[in-house]
Order: C-alpha cells, then sequence, then structure tokens
C-alpha cells in the first residue's frame, strides 16, 4: 500500500525521543484506555504489528495534520471556516496519543483553529500549544466550501499550488506564511510538534526541502497522519511522510 511518498504503510516508526514530562503519572495512553470511546475504538481496531522504535534528532520536526472534518470527508475547501472534529476525526486524534506521548518535543506549534486545536489537546499536548496564525490553512477565498469538481467545473485545470485562489492566497503568500514556521522551528533547541491542515502542511514540506510551493502537489497528506521533516547530512529531508496509524 502507497501512502504518499511512502511504498509501505509501516515506513514511519514509531515514534521514541525520551518520556515526555508533561505526560500525567501512569501515562497518557492509560487514560485514555478508560476514557470508552477510545476503548471501543480499540476494541473494533485491527490486530496490528507495533511499529519499530525511531529516534528523533533535535533538529527534527513531527508533523500532524488535524482530524477529520465533515468538510474534509466531503472534499470541500476548508480555510478559515472553524468547523469541529467528526466524531470518527476524534477518535483518530486519540489515538495519537499513545505515539506522541513517548517524545519529548521542546515546543509543540499550532494553527488557531478549532479543528487543529482539538486534535493537539486530544493527543495528550492543550496545555502547551503555540498557537500561530501562520500555520491557519490556506486562504481559499471564492473557492472556501468548494469541492475540486466544482471548482474545475468553471475553472478547468486550476491547481492551487499554482494558481491560488481567487480572492483568497497565492501560493507566494503561503510560502512565506511557512518560511517564517521554518525559520522559527530551525532555531529551537530540540524536535518539535506541528499540528495544522493538509495543504499548508504540503508547503510547508516543500519549502523545508528549498523547494516551490508549487511542489506540494507532490505530497499527499491524509487525516491524522505523522510525517517527520529531518535532515540527510545537512541537506533538509523527509524522515517519513503521511504515516497513517495503522
Amino acid at each position: 500500500m502507497i501512502k504518499g511518498l511512502l511504498a509501505r504503510k509501516d515506513s514511519c516508526p514509531m515514534l521514541v525521543g525520551g518520556v515526555n514530562s508533561a505526560a500525567p503519572a501512569g501515562g497518557l495512553s492509560q487514560s485514555l484506555n478508560n476514557h470508552t470511546p477510545y476503548r471501543r475504538a480499540l476494541e473494533l481496531a485491527p490486530a496490528r504489528s507495533p511499529m519499530p522504535p525511531l529516534t528523533l534528532r533535535s533538529t527534527d520536526v513531527v508533523l500532524v495534520r488535524h482530524g477529520e472534518t465533515a468538510w474534509s470527508r466531503s472534499g470541500q475547501h476548508t480555510g478559515s471556516t472553524d468547523i469541529p472534529l467528526t466524531p470518527a476525526g476524534e477518535l483518530a486524534a486519540l489515538a495519537l496519543a499513545p505515539l506522541l506521548e513517548q517524545l519529548a518535543f521542546a515546543r509543540v506549534f499550532c494553527s488557531p483553529l478549532a479543528r487543529a486545536r482539538r486534535t493537539a489537546e486530544l493527543a495528550g499536548y492543550g496545555a502547551r500549544l503555540e498557537l500561530d496564525a501562520d500555520l491557519m490553512e490556506w486562504n481559499y477565498g471564492a473557492y472556501e466550501g468548494r469541492t475540486s469538481a466544482e471548482i474545475q467545473a468553471t475553472t478547468p485545470g486550476w491547481l492551487v499550488f499554482r494558481d491560488g485562489c481567487p480572492d483568497g492566497e497565492s501560493p507566494e503568500a503561503v510560502g512565506a506564511r511557512v518560511d517564517r514556521v521554518i525559520a522559527r522551528l530551525r532555531q529551537g533547541a530540540g524536535p518539535s510538534l506541528v499540528v495544522a491542515h493538509g495543504h499548508l502542511l504540503r508547503v510547508l514540506a516543500a519549502r523545508w526541502l528549498d523547494l516551490p510551493p508549487l511542489a506540494g502537489r507532490h505530497f499527499l497528506l491524509d487525516t491524522t497522519t505523522i510525517s517527520v521533516l529531518s535532515d540527510y547530512r545537512g541537506t533538509p529531508a523527509l524522515g517519513c511522510w503521511n504515516a497513517p496509524l495503522a
């Protein structure tokens, strides 16, 4: 099964970077196991082999796209419209906690939009969030709430990473925002966690690799997935991309 740039869905192993001192006594995963919806989700989930561990470097950045919303499920472009997670999106966000609680993040950055904040809260990082307006999703302007099929019907060949949105943001404007985010991330004293949105994170990955915003079209990104921005001998690289929880 191919997920984004990964040939195997288990190509991004479980993230391990020391014990997160912010986790509650007894472990966040234990408290989540007592959460009825989460426990039920575990009971219904198919058995899978555990991911092997991965140690993060001090300069690594873990990216999480927020959980499912009604509009992400229907394919409607969701910029500043502040809609909540679906019940399935909340359960998926809860399932992030056992993976992320083992990491010692120096900083946790999050979009101020509710779907990203709620994902971070359910993953166990609500008390540590640094809300960053530069992490808000693309401003889709006149295309807000519309599906790609609806847009293509009036503007054939349209591509957000190349064409931007009327009355919204251009690729260059989004690229400038993520460049500011990257500058802050590279000043950090340890691994960072970023919780944000699909198109925004795809441009962030492209700019991390010194590629233009247009290159974001190559990075497919599902809801509630984990990606790692890293480096290879000093050259910006992807540690993993679009890794699913199961």
